[in-house]
């Protein structure tokens, strides 16, 4: 999520997106360090909660029709998000370079990587779109019931025909966030979000007028949802009324803009591909005890999103500060935002993730129709991942600090090594159902999020990403 080139500094009066930064002046590029953090965190952490308590929304929806619509619509947006990740490749690298470029002055270099950005992500979008004839093949991989198979392919194959605005969408609000403008994409997400949870209601029960689809009408809302997003962002870009420059797009996608936004983003690309993978086969051995734990680990998952949300915001300011402190020299700014992002992340979410484990009952009982066992395996995931909460928050906001310093390589060694040594290694030793024998399973967790944790704090501690050339 980074790049850069050489231009004239900027002059003259700030730009909106400057001053909402609260930058001392144009020329200096640079965001107040005391306040940068939390200025970049908020509406971050704003956005990523209302689209978790959407997402929430949904399963609440799809749980009314049974555990095996849950487990469905759960299973494709998890291999959605697998198939997706390559986008990481282009996203990545749009982050690292266009702050690296923004804190060096370089506005028309920013304006011609953001569209060179978006360009790449379509490319990636429509090429991911080819998966859709092979839905129902990979939701076979997971090993899960025929019903839940079959299902679930027709909700993996409605995401994927919206990939392409959605990889626009996304490039778009990275290069924004990048900026240092993260109050765009949330008004845009909030308007999204909300047709979201209308079109849920209407698609997935039949009513407001539209066709009853079920589980199947969550995947089209979604889509239609991530389309107004990405026309939205366009609309305003193109009437100039956001910070990003506008410009010809003709020339913007040159081979060596692709090549310095690929060679930074494709560490994280095959990070989170591998990261996704490893989920999946993580879900696999749940699967071994059947639906409800399925079902449970989904469930789990999308109440304790709530907790990460702090951790999305601070890795999102990190990422932006230490790139706009690095693109202008300031080494020890850049130090101390990645701290500060750190402390806040860890501050933010232990609080939370433990409210959420003192209310883990109530909270699972809203889900109350996908059955009594996975309600209570639900309670138990929360008690287990809910302690892994300041582990992540410094796995969320270091490897965000790293990412945006252009350091991809090594946050792609230490996940993968918690991911596929420490969490899947142990539980793959685990397999044996039984009646504690999910919860063991899930145990590993902490193991892999400790082994994240302390190898990205060395990593920063080093200083070393100071000296990665993006």
């Amino acid at each position: 999520m980074t790049r850069r080139v050489e231009e004239p500094l900027v002059t003259g009066s700030p730009t909106p997106g400057e001053v909402g930064l609260g930058l001392e002046s144009a020329a200096a590029g640079l965001p107040t360090p005391e306040l940068g953090v939390w200025e970049l965190a908020w509406p971050s952490m704003a956005m990523f909660a209302l689209h978790s308590m959407v997402g929430m929304v949904d399963f609440v929806f799809v749980s009314s029709l049974g555990t095996r619509a849950v487990a469905a619509v759960g299973a494709a947006h998890q291999l959605h998000f697998f198939v997706f990740a390559a986008l990481g490749a282009v996203t990545t690298g749009t982050v690292a370079v266009v702050a690296r470029d923004w804190g060096a002055g370089r506005r028309t270099e920013v304006g011609q990587t953001t569209r060179a950005s978006v360009l790449l992500a379509c490319a990636f979008g429509l090429l991911l779109m080819g998966l859709i004839p092979l839905a129902p093949t990979i939701l076979g991989w997971l090993g899960a019931e025929a019903a839940v198979t079959s299902l679930g392919a027709r909700c993996l194959g409605l995401l994927l025909w919206f990939n392409v605005p959605l990889a626009a969408e996304i490039a778009l609000s990275m290069a924004l966030r990048a900026a240092g403008d993260v109050r765009t994409p949330l008004l845009v997400g909030v308007v999204a979000n909300a047709l979201n949870v209308v079109l849920d209601y209407a698609l997935v029960f039949g009513r407001l007028g539209a066709p009853e689809l079920g589980a199947p009408g969550s995947a089209l809302a979604s889509g239609i949802a991530f389309s107004v997003a990405g026309l939205l962002l366009f609309a305003l870009w193109g009437r100039g009324l956001l910070v990003l420059p506008r410009g010809r797009w003709r020339g913007a996608l040159t081979w060596p803009r692709a090549l310095r936004l690929t060679r930074i983003g494709l560490p994280t690309a095959v990070e989170q591909c591998g990261f996704q993978a490893g989920l999946l086969l993580f879900l696999g051995i749940v699967a071994d005890f059947g639906t409800p734990a399925i079902s449970a680990y989904l469930i789990g998952v999308r109440i304790l999103a709530l907790s990460f949300v702090p951790g999305l915001g601070f890795a999102t300011a990190a990422s932006t500060l230490v790139g706009q402190h690095l693109g202008a020299g300031a080494l020890r700014q850049a130090t101390r935002s990645g701290w500060r992002a750190s402390g806040g992340a860890m501050a933010v979410m232990g609080s939370l993730g433990l409210s959420i484990v003192l209310a883990s009952r109530p909270l699972s009982e809203i889900f109350g129709a996908a059955g009594r066992e996975t309600i209570d395996l639900t309670v138990t995931f929360i008690y287990i991942l809910g302690a892994a909460q300041p582990l992540m928050a410094i796995e969320f906001a270091l490897g965000g600090a790293l990412r945006g310093a252009g350091d991809t390589r090594f946050p792609l060694f230490a996940v993968l090594t918690g991911l596929f040594v420490f969490r899947l290694g142990a539980a793959s030793l685990l397999v044996a159902p039984h009646a504690d024998g999910v919860a063991a399973v899930w145990c590993c967790l902490l193991a892999d999020y400790t082994v994240r944790a302390g190898l990205l704090l060395w990593r920063f501690a080093s200083g070393r990403w100071q000296a990665v050339n993006v």
